[in-house]
Formats: structure tokens, C-alpha cells, sequence
């Protein structure tokens, strides 16, 4: 139970941190590919409040991981990472207003089953 809370944990934290870096960026706006739209965008980035929390939650995710690897196959562990799929998917649309299409929902269904039938082997 312990090494399914500690995947749990990362996992969760990896999303929290795909999240708020959304959040961040959708306040610094859309980022062009040439060298002085980056480094603005670089500048804007290192004074965000949720660009910096979501490199915290992502060290923080790193080193859950590196204990669940410690512990676990990483054939168990790994494809716990895709319930961060289905995170995201649901504050995407709840909160940032992302489509949600029944391709999607279906989509989250398998990976629900599939994670499910890992966590039973």
C-alpha cells in the first residue's frame, strides 16, 4: 500500500505541475519560435508565480519517483503515470474550458481499465 500512495503522489504531482505551468504560460502568452520571443518569454517565465510552483511540484515529482523506482518494477510503476493523462484532461476542460470529446472520454475509460488491471496483477 505504501509504494501504490508513493506512486500515487508522484503522479499527482507530475500533473499539479503540467497544470500550473498552463496556467503560467497562458498568462505569458503564445511563444513564437525565433530567439527574441524566447528569451522574453524566458524573462516573463522566471518572475510567474506558477511557472516556479510547477518546477517545485516537478523536483518535488522527481525525487517520489526516484523512491517508487527504488521500490517497484518499473513495469508497475509507469503506466501509473497515464492517470496524469486523465488529470489533466478533467481540469483542462473543468478549468481551462478544453474540449472534452466522447474520443477523449473513451480514451480515459481504457486507460482507467488498463491501469486498473495493472494495479490487480
Amino acid at each position: 500500500m505504501t509504494n501504490l500512495l508513493l506512486i500515487l503522489t508522484g503522479v499527482l504531482l507530475n500533473a499539479a505541475a503540467q497544470l500550473v505551468l498552463k496556467k503560467g504560460m497562458s498568462q505569458i502568452g503564445s511563444i513564437q519560435v525565433d530567439i527574441n520571443s524566447i528569451l522574453t518569454m524566458v524573462l516573463k517565465a522566471s518572475t510567474n508565480i506558477y511557472v516556479w510552483s510547477g518546477l517545485i511540484f516537478y523536483v518535488i515529482s522527481f525525487v517520489v519517483w526516484l523512491m517508487v523506482l527504488s521500490r517497484v518494477e518499473v513495469s508497475y510503476a509507469y503506466p501509473f503515470l497515464s492517470i496524469g493523462y486523465i488529470i489533466a484532461a478533467f481540469v483542462g476542460y473543468f478549468y481551462f474550458g478544453e474540449s472534452m470529446t466522447l474520443n477523449k472520454i473513451g480514451g480515459i475509460i481504457i486507460v482507467c481499465l488498463g491501469v486498473f488491471l495493472l494495479y490487480r496483477s
